[in-house]
């Protein structure tokens, strides 16, 4: 093919592209119109007056940041002076965001331009322009500085120019900001030099990798690998230097082949130098959560098709193990059938706005509407929630991901709803967050502390999507559809790719095939949100529809909670029943009684199955009875991926002990000397799961048992889980996690023993396996007195 026709087949899919992206919108508006608008519809004034209202609560953050702290990277709203790194207290790894670097300011740029206040846009290039400088001996995070540093300067180079032609104004600037972002480009480079071309987690800005800190690099998360691509093809493409672009593609690659080839699903911490996982939790939170965004952005800014087919498999999997209704639980990206965590994060509030811009609406509403009852039942979406949404973790940093979604639901559907839930975000804001130095993060949502902190984000993201949910596109000085929203909601525009970069084509690769092209617009079945979040008004405290597919349900697809599959497998003539209800079912024609059939078949071995991996994965804390000493019960207990497996005979024993203080979360233990050999018991909370492990490694425990600090927590009514760590792997003893239910039983037996309990902490199926040969050799020597047991 030649230049000048490859050049017109990629204008050819890009105009394909945008007509496609065009037609997703238009289909849900029309079907939006055909159907009753829902009540309470925000008038004009209402709508403008909080877009008012949003742009004064940015001035009140930007003002307080720009009198208060700069050209610090952050504003202190409690202290109400600025963080600067090396001067200010350290917060350990949260302080890698910081380069002494103006970060809010640079991460701002693009949203003046936005509210069209063009003289303290210009005022502020100026001073970026002064004053920011990255020659600075300090180690950063790749993934931080790319997307809100490097993001915020090209975002800002790009509008400074669009003015130049538009607004007649800033005749001055030469490309200033162009150059910075290739400067700091280059120092973030080195981080790029391991054997699999997946970048290290943190660089020096002026020593490189070449800092002793960074020796023992060697880990990175999937979203910090991942988020690269966008800006640093938009920097090469806009400089003419196609080292960075070039770079960020063989980092996505690499990681496309590190995925699990059975699930298509992806970890969260992987090693940069031999690509091993190091956590496979897989989900879309967390860790792992704007991988799948730039997938799916790097095919609309740049056009290269093999983003949308790897964006397809990933969703596909995720919607298939990760998505339970509106719910998404982390699954373990080898057995995805097996959750990883009894809890979400609320990063995953992002997922919404992604499945609107890649045209699955229905979940969208779904999972938004979920996220809405939590936002109103704890005032803030918590960091961490619960599947019982209860908090996990209390703190809210204001972060925009909901608000992200909000945004786009209502540019998708025109539906009032999510002005209405823009409106309660923004009071919220106002009501709990607001003080007198800019916006305060929450501490702790249960007793709305403040903590004294304001991400540089609350001003690039969170008020600028509040600003642009209230906007009409008549109110912009810029047409918002002709640019991509980057993570850290930075504008890139989709001319872009007209720069070109023949290093990539569209042509298909072995690697995909068409059926990873296949998802485009929604179904346009029932696609109005109000009535997809109707069924889920009452979600937290009812059940959690699911829709069908129309194709024949399976086993494994199967929630007895689900209306839609009750209703699917009562035409294939089964009735669920409650214990003695003998009622039964006729299948309405004699091919639903095959599938019915065929169903119940799948189920039995779904059950034998699911039972026999479920036990697999099961701890056990098994001790004597108070009766005989021969007689033993096992409670049953979760693993972590942190600490030693106990596999088929192997166990620790030991007298149990608790930790005080009881979180164990000190630095050491007031009853160090008395936990030696022991199994220790501390109550989970206050810290990670891995540091309490340390302090019992510590000290000498033999063994370490966390208890749930959730009261009527039980393994029987909750699914279990495996503890997470943070990717070190110095713990060597077992550690294993107890429901309250459980402890509770164990703890009542340790009151009424005089002497110690003690105990086994051994694998739940070894356990199951001698008491079933136990019961064995009491058959067949019944008439003989049980001999005391050698095993246990």
């Amino acid at each position: 093919m030649s230049a000048t026709s490859s050049e017109s087949f990629v204008h050819g899919q890009r105009l394909m592209l945008i007509f496609l992206v065009a037609l997703c919108i238009v289909v849900a508006c029309v079907l939006s119109t055909e159907t009753t608008m829902p009540t309470q519809n925000m008038s004009n004034k209402e709508r403008a007056e909080l877009r008012e209202e949003a742009r004064d609560m940015f001035y009140h953050a930007y003002n307080a940041y720009m009198q208060n702290a700069y050209p610090a990277d952050e504003l202190m709203p409690l202290s109400c002076k600025g963080r600067y790194r090396g001067v200010t207290p350290s917060r350990g790894d949260m302080d890698d965001i910081l380069g002494n670097f103006s970060m809010t300011l640079v991460d701002t740029l693009d949203t003046l331009v936005l509210l069209g206040d063009f003289t303290e846009f210009e005022h502020a290039v100026k001073l970026v322009i002064r004053d920011v400088q990255f020659d600075s001996d300090i180690i950063v995070s790749v993934f931080e500085t790319n997307i809100r540093m490097v993001g915020g300067l090209l975002s800002a180079h790009i509008l400074a120019e669009y003015l130049q032609k538009h607004a007649d104004t800033m005749h001055w600037y030469k490309g200033e900001l162009l150059e910075m972002s290739r400067e700091l480009g280059y120092r973030l480079l080195p981080a790029f030099n391991t054997s699999t071309g997946i970048p290290h987690a943190r660089v020096n800005l002026r020593l490189g990798m070449k800092d002793p800190m960074l020796k023992k690099s060697r880990e990175t998360c999937t979203a910090c690998a991942g988020t690269i691509l966008l800006e640093f093809a938009a920097l090469s493409r806009l400089t003419g230097d196609p080292i960075f672009e070039v770079r960020a593609h063989a980092a996505m690659d690499a990681l496309w082949k590190l995925r699990h080839r059975g699930s298509d699903l992806m970890g969260t911490v992987l090693n940069v130098h031999s690509g091993d996982w190091v956590r496979r939790d897989s989900g879309v939170g967390a860790g792992i959560d704007s991988y799948y965004e730039y997938l799916f952005k790097s095919y609309v800014l740049l056009g290269d098709d093999k983003y949308l087919a790897r964006f397809n498999r990933h969703y596909n999997a995720v919607m298939k193990y990760v998505s339970e209704g509106p719910m998404l639980l982390d699954v373990l990206m080898h057995r995805p059938h097996a959750k990883s965590k009894n809890f979400m994060d609320s990063l995953l509030a992002f997922w919404p706005g992604l499945q609107v811009l890649s045209g699955d609406l229905k979940p969208a509403v779904q999972t938004h509407e979920m996220l809405y009852q939590v936002m109103q039942m704890h005032t803030f979406i918590p960091e961490a929630f619960t599947v019982d949404f209860q908090i996990h973790w209390g703190q809210h940093p204001l972060r925009p991901e909901f608000i992200e979604s909000t945004y786009f639901l209502y540019r998708a559907t025109g539906d009032h709803h999510y002005l209405q839930v823009g409106k309660k975000a923004l009071k919220t804001l106002q009501q709990y967050a607001k003080v007198s130095c800019g916006y305060a993060a929450v501490n702790d949502v249960r007793t709305g502390k403040h903590e004294d902190r304001m991400d540089s984000f609350v001003l690039s993201e969170t008020i600028k999507y509040l600003f642009l949910l209230f906007s009409d596109p008549q109110d912009l000085i810029i047409n918002v559809d002709e640019f991509v929203f980057t993570t850290e909601a930075h504008l890139l525009p989709l001319s872009i790719a007209q720069l070109g970069n023949a290093t990539f084509s569209f042509r298909q690769t072995d690697e995909h095939n068409v059926l990873d092209f296949m998802r485009t617009c929604p179904s346009s079945n029932r696609l109005f949100p109000e009535k997809v979040r109707k069924p889920l008004r009452n979600f937290i405290t009812g059940s959690c529809p699911r829709t069908t597919a129309g194709k024949r349900l399976s086993a494994l697809d199967f929630q007895a909670s689900n209306a839609d599959h009750l209703r699917a497998v009562y035409d294939m003539g089964i009735t669920m029943v409650s214990v003695g209800d003998r009622s039964q079912g006729k299948a309405k024609s004699h091919e639903e009684g095959e599938m019915g059939l065929q169903f119940m078949q799948e189920m039995l071995e779904l059950t034998k199955m699911q039972s026999i991996n479920q036990l697999a994965q099961l701890q056990a804390v098994a001790y004597a009875t108070d009766e005989n000493p021969q007689d033993w019960i096992a409670l049953m207990a979760g693993p972590s991926h942190f600490s030693p497996e106990l596999t088929g005979d192997q166990f620790v024993q030991g007298d149990v002990i608790l930790a005080k203080p009881l979180r164990a979360c000190d630095e050491s233990l007031e009853n160090a000397e008395e936990a030696k050999g022991k199994v220790l018991v501390a109550e989970r909370g206050d810290c990670t799961f891995v540091s309490k492990a340390r302090l019992a490694q510590k000290v000498g425990a033999a063994a370490l048992i966390v208890c749930d600090n959730v009261p009527g927590s039980s393994g029987e009514t909750q699914p279990m889980f495996a503890m997470s760590g943070d990717g070190k792997d110095d713990v060597l003893i077992p550690v294993v996690f107890m429901y309250s239910m459980e402890f509770g039983k164990l703890s009542a037996v340790m009151q009424r023993r005089k002497q110690p309990l003690r105990v086994r902490v051994m694998q739940m199926v070894e356990f199951k396996r001698w008491q079933l040969a136990k019961e064995q050799r009491q058959n067949q020597t019944a008439s003989v007195a049980q001999k005391p047991d050698k095993e246990l």
